[in-house]
């Protein structure tokens, strides 16, 4: 492929987030593309494609395809709020040291004293019932052959 650009990625007052692609890059090509990242070719201009439904999460969505493309090998050139590796991301709530807490909760518990029994059950149930001897013979069980099933 060539190093110059595949596809760019911006604002346009009318359309909102929009995006292009260079003559480097069949058209079939890149319509695919730009299809799959749910962008559609706006009517009245040609070459030029706006993401449906922006106000559904555009920029991150923009971002997302952006990233996508590049992942592909394809050069793409964005404007920094769409460019995933210029721009910073929603801050994610984030405990510090979460593992590190629950590892120590852990090992808190571990070391102290357990509310389980320390020494093994006895043999006698606690109701005190005698267990009834295992018998001595294995039962016998009579089978008798019925005339209704089928032969074997």
């Amino acid at each position: 492929m060539p190093p110059g650009p595949h596809f760019a990625f911006g604002d346009h007052d009318t359309h909102g987030f929009v995006a292009s692609f260079t003559a480097s890059l069949p058209t079939r090509l890149a319509h695919w593309y730009l299809e799959r990242e749910q962008f559609e070719p706006v009517p009245v201009e040609p070459g030029l494609y706006r993401l449906s439904e922006p106000e559904r999460d555009g920029a991150r969505r923009t971002r997302q395809a952006v990233h996508d493309l590049r992942r592909q090998g394809y050069t793409v050139q964005a404007d920094i709020r769409l460019d995933p590796a210029l721009s910073a991301g929603p801050p994610r709530p984030v405990r510090p040291h979460g593992l590190q807490e629950r590892r120590s909760r852990l090992a808190q518990a571990a070391a102290g004293r357990t509310t389980q029994r320390a020494t093994p059950p006895t043999a006698s149930p606690p109701s005190g019932r005698p267990i009834p001897p295992k018998p001595t013979y294995a039962p016998t069980v009579h089978l008798t052959a019925s005339g209704g099933g089928r032969p074997r």
